[in-house]
């Protein structure tokens, strides 16, 4: 029988959170909060960020894009003056790609802005809070990142940034296991405001009618939860109950709490290249079926 898990993991605990002032972020951050973790909360609207600090006890507000190696070291370095530690750094910032945007028609300037939203935002506050959280001994990074990693979503720059953050959170993880840091991944699935209006509903019908969402995928995403659904997962993955997990990315999206299982090759053909020619051409595709996978 497991062991009972403490009422409270988070007292004494202190998180940078980013992108913490609207959405999932803001309610991950008031249930830190309520969890008694004390915190910096960050969005890039200065008032916003002092808005949500101000209703927040313990917390305080930086403003400003993470994306920017300043912005990311400034972060880690008012939270370190403020409290003297760091144990937690949550990622919950994010832009969504603009409807109808695809490889057919996206600017190589848009993609860039959309990786740097993403993905560059995950890197400069993992490198900026990575070196504390080792010299401290211990610590967690919750990073964001989306179902349309797998492109059934379609666009270019959100779904190549969420696989890069899945990638570079994996990585992280397997580095920072010997140090006690743990790294994971949610896939959340919230109703804000980047998934709500008239526009967010015309591409889910237009996703539909292509073809890249079925129905069941469609009718979840124009009905998902609130953010405080998502936000348990965040406070249980940053809390010592969660000691032992690493390296995973999980599902949070109303009450189905899931796991992406990671992926390993499927064997399709093997032969010793010390004693075969390479693979012939015919030979790839009655192994392949010249089927669509």
């Amino acid at each position: 029988m497991s062991a009972p898990v403490p009422q409270s993991t988070l007292a004494g605990r202190v998180a940078v959170v980013v992108g913490g002032t609207r959405g999932i972020g803001a309610a991950v951050a008031g249930l830190l909060a309520e969890q008694g973790a004390q915190m910096v909360v960050n969005g890039r609207d200065p008032q916003a960020a002092d808005a949500t600090a101000g209703r927040l006890p313990g917390a305080i507000a930086v403003p400003g894009s993470p994306a920017e190696p300043a912005v990311a070291d400034h972060l880690v370095g008012a939270c370190l003056e403020e409290f003297g530690r760091l144990d937690i750094l949550i990622n919950c910032a994010g832009t969504a790609e603009p409807p109808g945007s695809s490889i057919l028609n996206i600017t190589s300037a848009a993609f860039r802005d959309l990786l740097d939203a993403h993905l560059g935002t995950v890197f400069e506050t993992c490198r900026a809070a990575a070196p504390h959280l080792v010299a401290a001994g211990g610590g967690a990074i919750v990073n964001t990142s989306s179902f349309a990693f797998l492109g059934d979503y379609g666009g270019t720059g959100y779904p190549a940034g969420k696989g890069g953050v899945n990638g570079l959170t994996m990585a992280i993880a397997a580095e920072l296991r010997e140090h006690r840091v743990r790294a994971n991944v949610i896939c959340p699935g919230a109703r804000t405001r980047l998934s709500t209006g008239p526009d967010y509903e015309a591409q889910i019908a237009t996703l539909q009618r292509r073809g890249l969402l079925d129905e069941v995928s469609a009718r979840g995403a124009l009905d998902a939860a609130p953010p405080q659904y998502a936000a348990p997962l965040y406070a249980y993955l940053a809390g010592d109950a969660a000691a032992a997990i690493t390296g995973r990315i999980f599902i949070a999206a109303g009450g189905f709490v899931g796991e992406f299982a990671r992926p390993t090759p499927a064997i399709l053909g093997y032969r010793d290249h010390h004693d075969n020619p390479p693979w012939g051409l015919d030979e790839l595709h009655a192994m392949l079926g010249g089927a669509d996978r």
